[in-house]
């Protein structure tokens, strides 16, 4: 029983990772621009928010706990909004490849980061940010350790609580609002759209950057509450960005269904370290590599699986990719 607790207590901020970095694509795909610069704009909003976070702790004679959450918010969200923006330009504007676009991104943004992070690190492998650290990863209800049940909903920080509250209102916007079905209208048919008077310029800006933004703060989360507040330069964002990507398919685009996928995802992810303990098994090094792979083969046959049934509200939206151009219509 108490592995099964700790298997589900690291799922959980494991997933909120993914869940905004998915959150953010589905934004993003909605309106029919595909960004697969996703890492590399966690990378930007990751190190944004600890760099506001740090130079405050480190500049300020007397810190304040909320005004450095407060920094480190509106660090992650601009950066990670102004790598939405670069892309929105590029694609919309300029109707560049889309995917080229969201690969060099990628590639951008964790260059970025690396590379003004090596003046934090000073020499150093890693660095810290403690106090925002202490305020992102504070639990917000101080019964959590009541029981087991209590422990599994509550022990988290302010965060995680934030991503389900966005994809329960990223569901309802999408579904039941004028906004909502303008969005879906031009990312299916933009020259549709645009006939019927739809700005589908503004709509792919706003929900690009506004996706891009969403996405940002998954890795804010990663850095300053799931790594304690501290700044290395590894891939391991990167890496998370990529499987934000692959659960905006395996939800089938569906906002609601990231709350769940994501926590699947993290269960699936850590299988390998609470597996043997569970079920008694010893299992050999290549074994547990294998396991890691669970996410991204359930992804492959959930997508088989889309693509085999057909269903129009199971499918990514029909001008996914492809850049418009008003005088094509």
């Amino acid at each position: 029983m108490d592995s099964l607790l700790a298997w589900i207590l690291r799922a959980i901020p494991f997933g909120t990772i993914i869940m905004y970095g998915a959150l953010g694509e589905i934004l993003t795909e909605k309106s029919g621009n595909l960004n697969l610069g996703v890492p590399g704009i966690m990378y930007l909003g990751g190190f944004a928010g600890f760099a506001g976070s740090y130079y405050y702790e480190h500049l300020s004679p007397n810190p304040n706990g909320a005004m450095c959450v407060f920094v480190a918010l509106a660090a992650c969200i601009a950066a990670s909004m102004a790598g939405g923006l670069i892309y929105s330009f590029i694609t919309i504007t300029l109707r560049a490849n889309q995917n080229v676009t969201g690969l060099a991104l990628t590639i951008f943004g964790k260059g970025v980061a690396n590379f003004f992070g090596v003046y934090i690190l000073n020499g150093a492998s890693y660095t810290a940010a403690p106090l925002a650290n202490s305020m992102f990863a504070a639990r917000i209800f101080p019964f959590a350790d009541k029981n087991a049940v209590t422990q599994v909903i509550f022990s988290y920080g302010f965060l995680v609580y934030v991503a389900v509250i966005l994809a329960v209102i990223f569901g309802k916007v999408l579904n039941r609002t004028r906004v909502g079905l303008n969005l879906r209208a031009v990312g299916e048919n933009p020259a549709a759209a645009d006939a019927d008077g739809i700005s589908v310029t503004k709509y792919k800006y706003l929900a690009t950057c506004i996706g891009a933004g969403v996405s940002g703060l998954g890795g804010l989360y990663y850095v300053l509450d799931y790594n304690h507040g501290i700044w290395a330069t590894t891939g391991q964002i990167e890496a998370l960005g990529w499987l934000a990507v692959a659960l905006v398919i395996f939800t089938t685009w569906k906002p609601y269904n990231a709350i769940w996928g994501a926590y699947l995802f993290g269960m699936f992810y850590w299988l390998y370290q609470f597996l043997p303990d569970i079920m008694g098994w010893k299992l050999a090094g290549y074994v547990t590599d294998l396991i890691q792979m669970v996410p991204y083969v359930v992804t492959i046959f959930v997508l088989l699986g889309v693509s085999r049934r057909k269903k129009k509200e199971n499918q990514p939206p029909e001008s996914l990719g492809l850049s418009y151009f008003r005088e094509d219509r």
